[in-house]
């Protein structure tokens, strides 16, 4: 039997399909039948099963290519089910999980059992990168060909950058071969050195060590350079410097295959802003100057980065207590996002709701090559979230991910997603 479902009076958001009106949404078994104005007015689907959705926005399934879920190894911070719940709250219906997991994900044995895991335990769409190297240490290539076969969808050290620019350039070669995208994090570990905060007066002032933003920019321009010398697809993590921007942006005037995110608290918070000496607020790469931020915004709204990111990455309280220096790098990220974007982003007038839903939903699916997410084409999954765009709140614990080191736990959102859809089934509903 058919199970059709209509969302009913929405404006559907497809920057995929240039939509931005309002339109009635059909789906049928999970996938999408039609969208189009006055469905549901058609006798033919009278009695359908309805979700009306009048005065709020309709839109593809977020999708975010950049989280950490933890298992196996750290299931006290984080689970495959309760990382995907956090996404469903947030409207998220598909994420990439990357390969920093103990042991970590470099062989196809252990790819193929997350891919099981995730397939019994998680409410939205969970995808796994397979690790560059072995180990995460750098010293050799993991069997991308294997790691494809077993469902990578990525490639990626993230947690560590590959530092050696040659083991690097035969990974790009090997990843172009097999079609599959790397990402990169970016960061000179001897630049970087360990610094728990971004170099500057506010790290100056409380005494802390500082790391400079040509740590990352370093990396950055080496990647753009393997980019052009092999051809081969490269996706930079977590971008928090101006001069970053201004390289990615460089590259894409000249044709180089180079993508780039932006995290959330990077380009709505800064190191000013940084109470005391709060854990919850360090990350890697750190929150940078205000002038970075606003080339974050800047870069996100000319296209120069491509797709907002979340980086989620649970740490549980007592490792988050232990100080500015000894704390893990990490904030959770998955619940926020979509609220902390519009609020920075859309409600201030830096992007146009086209723009941002863009960066959330079609460009991240195009960098994975995900045909079926990120749209709402006919014959495309029926992953959709619905949004109350002027609906204010204020993120606190308990969260639905098992860790709670958010920096934006008591600060005021305008935006929010109220209801979830995964294969047209709601995996969260306010």
């Amino acid at each position: 039997m058919t199970e059709r479902l209509l969302i009913a009076g929405g404006t559907v958001v497809d920057p995929a399909r240039g939509i931005e009106a309002a339109r009635d949404v059909l789906i049928e078994d999970g996938k999408v039948r039609d969208v189009a104005a006055g469905l549901s007015k058609k006798p033919g689907l009278k009695g359908v099963e309805t979700i009306e959705a009048k005065g709020l926005w309709v839109l593809p399934g977020l999708v975010d290519v950049h989280v950490h879920l933890r298992e196996p190894g750290r299931e006290g911070d984080e689970t495959i089910a309760t990382g995907a719940a956090a996404a469903a709250r947030g409207g998220v219906t598909t994420v990439l999980a990357m390969a920093n997991t103990e042991p970590v994900t470099d062989n196809a044995s252990q790819l193929s059992f997350l891919r099981a895991k995730a397939a019994a335990d998680a409410k939205v769409n969970v995808l796994f990168a397979g690790a560059v190297t072995v180990g995460l240490k750098g010293e050799r290539l993991t069997e991308f060909a294997r790691l494809k076969a077993a469902g990578a969808a990525a490639l990626s050290d993230d947690g560590r950058p590959v530092m050696s620019a040659g083991l690097f350039r035969r990974a790009l070669e090997c990843a172009k071969d097999l079609g599959l995208v790397v990402i990169d994090h970016c960061e000179d570990l001897t630049l970087s050195n360990g610094a728990c905060v971004n170099e500057g007066a506010p790290a100056l002032r409380k005494g802390l060590k500082g790391a400079p933003w040509a740590a990352e920019t370093v990396q950055v321009a080496r990647d753009i350079a393997l980019a052009e010398l092999t051809g081969a697809r490269v996706h930079l993590a977590h971008l928090s410097a101006a001069a970053s921007v201004a390289a990615v942006r460089d590259a894409k005037r000249r044709g180089i295959p180079v993508t780039a995110e932006a995290c959330p608290h990077h380009f709505v918070l800064s190191d000013e802003m940084i109470p005391g000496y709060d854990a919850d607020w360090k990350m890697n790469p750190p929150l940078r100057s205000g002038e970075d931020r606003a080339a974050l915004i800047e870069g996100l709204a000319d296209g120069t980065i491509d797709a907002i990111a979340t980086d989620h990455a649970p740490h549980g309280c007592a490792a988050k207590s232990s100080g500015m220096d000894l704390a893990p790098f990490g904030v959770i990220g998955l619940e926020t996002s979509l609220g902390a974007s519009l609020t920075e982003l859309f409600h201030k007038k830096a992007l146009t709701r086209r723009e941002l839903v863009a960066r959330m939903c079609a460009a991240p699916a195009a960098i994975l090559g995900l045909k079926s997410k990120g749209n709402l084409g006919p014959g495309a999954d029926a992953d959709v979230t619905l949004v109350d765009p002027e609906a204010a709140w204020t993120p606190a614990p308990p969260f639905a991910s098992k860790s709670r080191n958010s920096p934006f736990a008591g600060r005021k959102l305008k935006g929010r997603a109220v209801r979830t859809l995964v294969a047209g089934r709601t995996v969260h509903a306010l």
